[in-house]
């Protein structure tokens, strides 16, 4: 019987910075990225922020996974929660970005006042006008560095519409896509 390879899981990983934080966050402006305002209601109670971390993870079942800070007020109402919708915006919502990226001073409350939402499977606010909605219970979470990764399985979905364009944040500015 043949040795099997050696996984990371076999030894400990030897972590060597190669660039520093700011160098990492320089690098990670430089990749195009949708703009979603992601919300969570429950029994915690009902909040959003704007994020460009959310990756698809897999088809079968429909997964994506979401980030957010450790250290936010929000990771633990959205932990408790347990669920939350990724909104797309469209070009021309970067007013609404900025208010759920707590750039304007907007209470949490008053930010669900500035648009049109509603809910669609998990109760979590699902934005009218988004390029799409898609809402997920939260299947997984891990913990890596700074951030919680929340793995979202898409229990509802709402396309909008089709001739809209996607509003992305790249090198530090949106653009029209």
């Amino acid at each position: 019987m043949g040795k099997r390879p050696m996984t990371a899981g076999d030894r400990p990983i030897e972590r060597h910075p190669v660039i520093t934080k700011q160098e990492f966050r320089d690098a990670m402006s430089r990749l195009g990225a949708a703009v979603h305002v992601i919300t969570t209601a429950g029994a915690r109670g009902t909040c959003g922020y704007t994020g460009s971390a959310v990756c698809s993870v897999s088809d079968d079942p429909p997964t994506l996974l979401v980030c957010l800070n450790r250290s936010s007020a929000m990771n633990e109402v959205f932990k408790t929660n347990n669920v939350f919708c990724v909104n797309t915006l469209t070009a021309g919502q970067e007013e609404l970005s900025n208010i759920f990226a707590g750039f304007t001073g907007v209470i949490m409350e008053d930010r669900f006042k500035r648009d049109r939402w509603d809910s669609l499977v998990t109760g979590s606010p699902a934005l009218a006008s988004a390029l799409i909605s898609l809402d997920c219970r939260i299947v997984s979470i891990s913990e890596i560095g700074t951030h919680s990764v929340m793995f979202g399985e898409i229990v509802g979905a709402r396309f909008g519409t089709d001739d809209g364009q996607a509003l992305v944040y790249y090198k530090r500015a949106y653009h029209a896509v």
